[in-house]
């Protein structure tokens, strides 16, 4: 209970974790996963299922003539038909099986218990015979009969097994019986008892930490928890928690693990929920005004890990939920640092999108931050957008409607174009032409993401009747609004530039 040795990972992503309904690996594919899984720092990779098909064999012959550091293990039924198929291969490792609960002896092998006994003593013993280290699985253990399942380790350690591997099969146990049944296992015999869980219940990483503590030396896994049904024990999650909440060692390079399950994700086609523990998007992604003010403050006060350990980095989202703070340290990596009036409006915009139920992208809230440093000050517009109509339609000629507050007074006019933003500007210039001689010359208009509910960040140029050209920018989810606001913004240089103003 107290030993501190390594706990040793096999890793059963190319065989189990293949068995993931949808996924089906070329041996090409195999041989790269295996190759990162070696960097990585597992100590036993189990390439397949040699007997299933020809693709099996070719890809565990492939992995072995790469040399890698880890042993490479082939999975065989009792029988020599299935041994030889892994013989086959020239693996130094063959990991048996049968199963051993009631009800699957009953319905899926038709064998008695004598029978079962039988056949795991004689193909360990065939499979040690042909000098391989053999790991023997009695598959269902944890709905075994106890009493039965302590005459299987006891019968297949005599026999020759040099481990004892445990499988939750269908993920039924709970930490507490599995606690049991490995200690059982334990004190039953003397070779090394491993553990292998499945995740239908959410258990399999606590089943598996479970299973260590009680005196299991080494534990079945897949990077990103992949496998049949919900899945094995994640090797992220068990790994970190073994080092982290254990105090226990592996041989695995943390630093890999993020890239690892990357690739293992792009090769199988399987997205990684953006909520999983450890390599999910949102792993060490921030939002609440809270967390982030605290992160910035101590990264320990909301990350229980540092993203480094794991090949990660922390990201803050922007939207609804955050504050001022987070944004802030955001837009400072872009090398924006806008003052505290400047970030109470970009937090104003960011939350007022959020509000409708959009996410504000890292492009959105770079172009909002943008456009508010660029403003005019407040206190010196001299032109101010009040109100904003259009009107526009199949039938319909659009028609716009503004008032506008220059120097404190208020003007109101409307104006009809060819699109809402065309009579928007017209009616702003018909208001302003008597007191600044500007013309549109450039209008850009560009969405920040790539969909129809996209931020619009409109960019324009203004010129005056002497020839002064400036440059304005607005970033809004209307892109009528944000053209508007970009032309008045215009007007408002040209019209401080020409009374000798600053426009800071």
């Amino acid at each position: 209970m107290t030993d501190q040795k390594n706990v040793t990972i096999f890793d059963t992503t190319l065989r189990d974790g293949e068995q993931t309904p949808g996924v089906s690996l070329i041996p090409e594919e195999k041989l790269e996963i295996a190759i990162k899984l070696d960097e990585l720092g597992v100590d036993t990779i189990e390439s397949g299922f040699p007997i299933v098909s020809q693709g099996e064999i070719e890809a565990t012959k492939l992995i072995l003539k790469q040399g890698l550091k880890a042993k490479i293990c082939g999975l065989a039924r009792p029988n020599q038909k299935d041994i030889d198929a892994a013989l086959e291969c020239e693996v130094p490792y063959i990991h048996v099986f049968i199963a051993t609960s009631e009800i699957h002896m009953k319905h899926k092998l038709q064998m008695s218990r004598e029978q079962v006994l039988e056949a795991a003593a004689k193909w360990t013993r065939y499979a040690k015979d042909h000098g391989v280290i053999v790991e023997f699985s009695p598959e269902d253990a944890t709905r075994t009969d106890p009493a039965f399942l302590e005459q299987v380790l006891k019968t297949v350690e005599d026999a020759g097994a040099d481990i004892i591997n445990i499988p939750d099969t269908v993920g039924t146990a709970t930490p507490s019986k599995m606690s049991q049944i490995i200690s059982q296992a334990v004190s039953v015999v003397k070779i090394p008892i491993s553990i292998h869980c499945h995740n239908d219940f959410g258990l399999a990483v606590a089943n598996s930490l479970a299973g260590v503590r009680a005196g299991a030396s080494q534990a079945h896994v897949t990077i990103n928890g992949l496998g049949e049904r919900a899945g094995n024990a994640s090797l992220e999650e068990f790994v970190m928690s073994l080092h982290l909440l254990e105090n226990r060692k592996t041989n695995i390079d943390t630093k890999l693990i993020y890239k690892t399950s990357r690739l293992v994700s792009r090769l199988t086609g399987v997205p990684i929920q953006p909520n999983k523990a450890i390599v999910g998007e949102n792993a060490f992604g921030h939002e609440s005004g809270i967390h982030t003010h605290g992160m910035l403050k101590s990264p320990l006060t909301y990350e229980p890990i540092s993203p480094e350990l794991v090949g990660r980095k922390r990201w803050f989202q922007a939207g609804k939920h955050s504050g001022g703070h987070g944004l802030a340290a955001k837009l400072a990596e872009d090398g924006l640092h806008p003052s505290e009036e400047q970030m109470k409006e970009i937090t104003h915009r960011v939350k007022d999108i959020g509000d409708k139920g959009k996410m504000v992208t890292d492009a959105e809230l770079f172009a909002i931050a943008k456009a508010v440093i660029g403003s005019v000050s407040e206190e010196k517009k001299i032109v101010d957008l009040k109100n904003l109509t259009v009107v526009t339609g199949t039938d319909v000629v659009p028609t716009s409607s503004v008032k506008l507050l220059i120097d404190g007074k208020e003007y109101i006019t409307s104006e009809v174009g060819v699109g809402p933003v065309d009579a928007a500007i017209k009616a702003i210039h018909k208001i302003v032409s008597p007191l600044a001689d500007v013309r549109l010359k450039e209008y850009r208009l560009e969405a920040t993401t790539g969909g129809s509910d996209a931020l619009a960040e409109v960019l324009i140029k203004v010129e005056d009747s002497q020839g002064n050209i400036v440059s304005a920018r607005a970033a809004r989810d209307d892109v009528v609004i944000a053209s508007v606001e970009a032309v008045i913004e215009g007007i408002n240089k040209t019209l401080l530039k020409s009374r000798g103003k600053g426009t800071d």
